[in-house]
């Protein structure tokens, strides 16, 4: 990705942030201590785990060393330290929440900035590059929205801006099996997807026996684990996808349990970790 890409990238990251402080605007107390389909979490714990990752991916990008150091003690609290970040914030009010999502959002966008977007930043699971850090950020947004969108009835429009949640999703494939201690498949998959303004985004060999097709909202629901694939119109053809998608994480940290099937519980399984 070059210079001009990585600007483009942060501001669809920015668009993304928008969307989600359109939701939380007006919102009074009682809209931000509203169940999301994530158990246990409420609109605030959504909020507040985007703002503390916010801040964690722009200390990673400015003073890594720092980084590592404060990451290795979160990670040693436990594979559940998502949610004991979560209830660390739960007396903010929703002023002063919102105010810190605004904060930590601006600070991420400047610190991303400045960066090469081939350069190496550490995170919580393997490095990555600026950019791959940028659409990990972009999509944790989308994923985190999606959650409170839920809970408060709001239906987004899809944009183009999927596309760069698609192909982390598809870029992620071997990150999943590996994360679940198993082997990566050799055989290729083909996935195509029907894109918001009609386009078809395509990734993987034209003979691949294995596939995965429908829409992009969809693929990107599921490989985010906001939807149990029976609830989306993805067409899932032969072994090797279909084990994917049952497993696809385009999120780091520990396997999630994803999302059981909405007419199996309208309540959801836990959230993602970041």
């Amino acid at each position: 990705m070059d210079a001009t890409a990585f600007a483009g990238l942060l501001a669809d990251l920015n668009a993304e942030t928008e969307v989600v402080e359109a939701m939380l605007a007006g919102l009074d107390r009682p809209g931000w201590e509203l169940p999301t389909p994530a158990a246990g979490w409420a609109v605030r714990d959504q909020v507040s785990h985007l703002a503390y990752f916010d801040e964690a991916a722009a200390l990673a990008a400015t003073q890594p060393e720092v980084f590592r150091r404060e990451a290795a003690e979160v990670i040693a609290s436990g594979p559940d330290f998502a949610d004991i970040i979560a209830r660390q914030y739960r007396d903010l009010g929703p002023a002063e929440m919102l105010r810190w999502f605004r904060s930590a959002r601006a600070g991420l966008l400047r610190a991303f900035a400045g960066l090469d977007p081939r350069g190496r930043v550490p995170w919580y699971g393997p490095e990555m590059s600026a950019a791959s850090s940028a659409t990990a950020r972009l999509m944790e947004t989308w994923a985190h929205g999606q959650d409170i969108a839920d809970a408060l009835g709001v239906v987004r429009e899809p944009t183009l801006r999927l596309r760069h949640i698609a192909h982390l999703g598809v870029s992620t494939r071997g990150f999943a099996f590996g994360l679940n201690g198993l082997e990566i498949p050799a055989q290729p998959v083909r996935v195509e997807l029907a894109a918001p303004d009609g386009e078809q985004w395509i990734w993987g060999p034209a003979d691949a026996a294995d596939r995965v097709t429908g829409p992009a909202v969809d693929f990107c629901l599921a490989v985010t684990q906001r939807r149990h694939l029976a609830d989306t119109a993805l067409l899932v053809t032969g072994p090797v996808a279909a084990h994917w998608m049952s497993i696809a994480q385009a999120f780091a940290g520990p396997p999630g349990p994803g999302r059981a099937p909405q007419a199996a519980a309208p309540q959801a399984a836990a959230g993602d970790r970041p």
